[in-house]
């Protein structure tokens, strides 16, 4: 039997989340041996001189490397790029991909504001291509399984949802000002970086957010500039101090479409935590609440009185969601890469069907709609309807 015409990959930016990607191509056929266009990593494209290209090339595969993405995007030989790099290239390397008629999975937030996060959707729609953006927690076979649950109307009529999303990743005062705490390079702190992921979420579980007031906070106002290439999790003990420009802290007081009340808190230096990342949903007649620490795991209050009712945790089962596709029965673990794979084997699907399948760019408009209201809530003191 001949191979399937493959699919020729670019990645524009290769930290932590290019490699991430490039991952997630390589092993897509693997849990998804149907797979049609299998991904082939053509070529690859950073600045920076550290060595990653070279590791991209011999530990990846990628049969091309260089500093231009525009070479990547200008590729005969490229069918699709991933946009893995800091939020001030989504738009313009999204934008030229997609112009180029390259299909394109951004990574989150989608640039720079909800102004550029349009600016892609407009380049993607009136070129007719696929689209993928990286809300890769809404992946979870136990988040599938909540939105399940509530659109089934399990937990009755949807009263209070709550969404936090706290880390410790900048919580340490000698953490070095990388990129994500520039305005010009990031625009919005927590915002972008988590808060974008919360929105996705509950607007996947529960349904559209119309209204909202919120509050933001900058805890630690100066930070050490490092020296050559620094992620947010880099310490520069000694470097010049320079101002902090967005914001450490989000909260908001959240109004549902449904009618349904709820709130959502976002921190990057909540000393203690890590990746505290969930949900909870309560309705008139049930519960359910989702972790990420404990991704297999979904707690349920359901099918009882009103009245001192009790929780379970279930463990999903490989029938919910993709976790048959990564393991053969319950409590197995999955990754967070596991999430990822599940969205590149959805973009793939998408490209090869011609129909979207997965987070896309209009999710990430959704998405960012809400952080510019947060925003716009926080800087004028007032609620804001969306």
């Amino acid at each position: 039997m001949s191979e399937p015409v493959a699919l020729g990959v670019g990645v524009v930016g290769f930290g932590w989340m290019g490699q991430v990607h490039a991952r997630a191509y390589s092993r897509v056929r693997q849990h998804y041996p149907d797979l049609p266009l299998p991904p082939r990593l053509v070529a690859v494209a950073d600045p920076a001189e550290d060595g990653r290209l070279d590791d991209a090339v011999a530990a990846y595969g990628f049969e091309a490397s260089g500093s231009d993405w525009r070479d990547v995007v200008a590729s005969d030989d490229v069918d699709a790029v991933s946009v893995t790099g800091p939020n001030f290239i989504h738009r313009e390397v999204a934008v030229a991909a997609a112009e180029a008629g390259k299909h394109v999975w951004v990574e989150k937030p989608v640039g720079h504001g909800v102004d550029e996060t349009r600016a892609v959707a407009a380049a993607v729609h009136a070129s007719g291509v696929q689209s993928t953006v990286g809300f890769n927690y809404r992946n979870a076979p136990a988040v599938e399984w909540a939105r399940e649950l509530v659109g089934e109307g399990r937990l009755g009529r949807i009263e209070q949802v709550d969404i936090r999303l706290l880390a410790d990743y900048s919580a340490h005062p000698a953490g070095a000002l990388s990129w994500r705490f520039e305005i010009a390079r990031a625009g919005s702190g927590v915002l972008g970086d988590l808060v974008c992921h919360g929105a996705d979420l509950a607007r996947y579980v529960v349904g559209d957010v119309t209204h909202l007031v919120s509050d933001v906070a900058t805890f630690v106002t100066e930070r050490p500039r490092a020296t050559g290439a620094a992620s947010h999790f880099t310490r520069a003990e000694g470097g010049e101090a320079a101002p902090v420009e967005n914001e450490d802290f989000a909260s908001a007081l959240l109004g549902f479409a449904s009618g349904a009340k709820g709130t959502l808190v976002a921190s990057r230096v909540a000393v203690g935590e890590q990746c505290a990342y969930g949900i909870e949903v309560h309705g008139d007649r049930g519960a359910l609440a989702w972790d990420f620490r404990r991704m297999g795991e979904l707690r349920l209050c359901l099918d009882q009185d009103y009245q001192d009712a009790s929780w379970q945790t279930q463990l999903v089962p490989p029938g919910v969601g993709e976790l048959g596709a990564f393991q053969p029965g319950s409590g197995i673990a999955m990754s967070y890469d596991d999430l990822k794979v599940i969205e590149a084997a959805r973009f793939v699907r998408s490209i090869a069907e011609g129909k979207p399948q997965g987070a896309t760019i209009d999710d990430a408009v959704a998405a960012a709609d809400v952080v510019a209201a947060m925003q716009t809530s926080a800087r004028e003191r007032r609620g804001v309807e969306l």
